[in-house]
């Protein structure tokens, strides 16, 4: 008897829609189908895949199937069920660690697999499909740019990055093996490796203004940053029209001192990332050469930093908001109870930033910052928390600090112009477009020492000197 269609089955409810299960050969045309129908609710798809716990992959026209990006987004373990799909990128990549293999052979067998995944191994599948979506597969551009890593990986074989640097955190393309192939020397496998930063810093200070003056404030901070007992060596980076001072000028210290003339290259705001080799620590004291600090100040956030060393540590918060009128992204100085981000002119941060800042971000962002000679610290922030998914750490600090005179020798202070504020807007709306997203996050966490503005002795306190007004 020749096919005939299913009776439409009836839905008591508007929001019903009929489905039909066919069982049956559809190439016999003297076997009658059976026809099972019954009604489901129409769903969102994208609601559905994102409340799911496991997807199923089958084959498209292919062996691949577009379902396996969409799985790997919404954190739905990929059940494939194609037989001999190789998967991308899988000379680096660990799919075990993400995904689930079925036969397309026996598709009954696939409720008893994926039933017997335990929970834990559930999760652990989940937070490595976002792993890899977020580093390798969310856009075409890092789709491109990983597959030239990899080649670049195989012509390079000598220096190249291992399996672990491709499938942990923060994935393969925040880990340049120009700078090293030792997981130890990256900041953000410490804690992995029970690794412990070293217990010594390098001072980077910024000076942008001319040396008329035994009492500017660059002179009081070389004193107070070498009188800290983790000091290793304190480099100025001369950025000023005029020549820098002989070494007869600058203070007597106890820790080396080195003053690099950015003027043998073009003056540049970005400069004060560049990997210089002098820089020997780890740990990366970033100042600028107004900045107003104690050395026990100094002493307190090295200490805080060694146990967040992939983080930016420091005391200057600012913060970003979405504007809902305008559609873009604003930029505060206010103080709030929160913050996002921690201004490079007193901050802690490990050196293998300043080598990303310098070989990742493209240099139609390091232009824009160096045409302004404004926003390196928002977009070192910006670049901290993309490799981490963390925001920076906010210690401790004298309320003295947030206003300054205008030093002397300098005719005027950036922040006292409108114009710079606006730059800093703009700025953040350019870097979220080029990251694709906003990698800031907020944070309402401060660290103070123990005892602090604890009614017991002074006696009592290390850090004393913090309390005072």
């Amino acid at each position: 008897e020749e096919n005939a269609d299913c009776d439409p089955p009836s839905c008591d409810f508007d929001l019903l829609q009929p489905v039909y299960i066919w069982a049956g050969s559809a190439a016999s045309q003297c076997i009658r189908p059976i026809c099972f129908s019954f009604c489901v609710s129409r769903f969102d798809y994208q609601e559905l895949l994102h409340n799911s716990t496991f997807c199923l992959v089958p084959r498209g026209r292919r062996l691949g199937s577009f379902r396996f990006l969409e799985s790997l987004q919404a954190a739905c373990v990929p059940v494939l069920l194609s037989n001999g799909w190789e998967l991308p990128f899988s000379d680096v990549i660990q799919w075990n660690q993400a995904v689930l293999e079925g036969d397309e052979r026996l598709l009954l067998q696939v409720p008893s697999t994926v039933r017997a995944v335990g929970n834990e191994r559930i999760l652990a599948l989940r937070q490595r499909t976002q792993m890899l979506w977020e580093a390798y597969f969310s856009s075409v551009d890092k789709i491109v740019l990983t597959t030239l890593e990899i080649i670049k990986d195989r012509v390079f074989s000598h220096v190249s990055r291992n399996k672990y640097m491709w499938n942990s955190l923060p994935g393969g393309l925040f880990v340049l093996p120009e700078y090293s192939t030792h997981l130890a020397h990256f900041p953000f496998y410490y804690l992995g490796l029970g690794v412990s930063p070293g217990q010594e810093f390098t001072a980077v200070i910024h000076a942008v203004s001319p040396l008329v003056s035994q009492s500017q404030p660059i002179m009081k901070l070389l004193q107070v940053v070498s009188k800290s007992k983790y000091c290793s060596q304190i480099i100025i980076l001369w950025n000023s029209e005029k020549p820098p001072p002989s070494r007869s000028k600058w203070p007597p210290m106890p820790v080396p001192l080195t003053v690099t003339d950015g003027r043998r290259k073009v003056r540049r705001t970005t400069s004060r990332f560049l990997p210089h080799v002098s820089i020997e620590t780890e740990a990366v004291l970033s100042l600028d050469e107004d900045t107003v600090l104690l050395t026990s100040e100094v002493n307190f956030a090295f200490l805080v930093w060694r146990s967040f060393p992939e983080r930016i540590v420091g005391y200057p918060p600012r913060s970003h908001f979405w504007d809902p009128v305008k559609r873009v992204w604003g930029y505060t100085s206010k103080w709030t109870n929160d913050y996002s981000i921690i201004l490079t002119g007193a901050a802690f941060y490990h050196r293998y930033y300043h080598f990303l800042f310098s070989h990742y971000l493209p240099q139609s962002l390091r232009t824009l910052v160096d045409r302004t000679a404004n926003c390196e610290d928002i977009l070192m922030n910006f670049l901290v928390s993309a490799v981490t998914h963390l925001p920076p750490i906010k210690v401790a600090q004298r309320k003295q600090y947030k206003e300054l005179p205008i030093p002397q020798g300098t005719k005027s202070v950036p922040w006292a112009n409108p114009e710079h504020f606006n730059q800093r807007q703009e700025c953040v709306n350019s870097f979220a477009n080029w990251f694709g997203y906003m990698p800031l996050v907020h944070s309402q966490f401060r660290l103070d020492p123990v005892l602090f503005k604890d009614q017991v002795s002074v006696l009592r306190k290390k850090y004393k000197d913090l309390e005072k007004a």
